[in-house]
């Protein structure tokens, strides 16, 4: 199994279509066996569904994500867990332990147009 994580300086990054670069990390038989940093500018919202798709990716770890990226996540076929922040080692184990859970509230319900900074607490898409 592959585990994409949104990451910034070892942190989760939160903001999913923004996201700089993503660790991958491989697990096998409940263990992490490989990890390796991928740079994801440039591939934008609507990108990154087959970006980590290409990457072999079977589970997203991120922080804020909006409706939009979580549909083309699941008809990538891909599981979500989103709303997590902290350190991305951490919220592996955790997610491999299985206990760890998406937040609902760490969606937005609005799009950013140019120009307009978001203000809420967890950034979205």
């Amino acid at each position: 199994m592959i585990i994409a994580v949104t990451t910034q300086d070892n942190e989760i990054f939160q903001h999913f279509g923004k996201c700089p670069t993503f660790t991958l990390f491989t697990v096998e038989e409940g263990r992490v066996c490989g990890k390796r940093v991928i740079d994801a500018e440039g591939s934008g919202h609507s990108a990154l569904a087959g970006f980590l798709k290409q990457h072999d990716v079977d589970v997203v770890i991120c922080g804020g994500i909006g409706q939009g990226a979580r549909d083309m996540l699941a008809d990538a076929g891909m599981q979500l867990v989103y709303g997590v922040q902290g350190n991305i080692d951490a919220a592996v184990a955790r997610y491999i332990a299985g206990d760890l859970a998406s937040d609902p509230a760490a969606q937005c319900d609005h799009h950013h147009e140019e120009g307009h900074s978001c203000d809420c607490a967890n950034h979205c898409y």
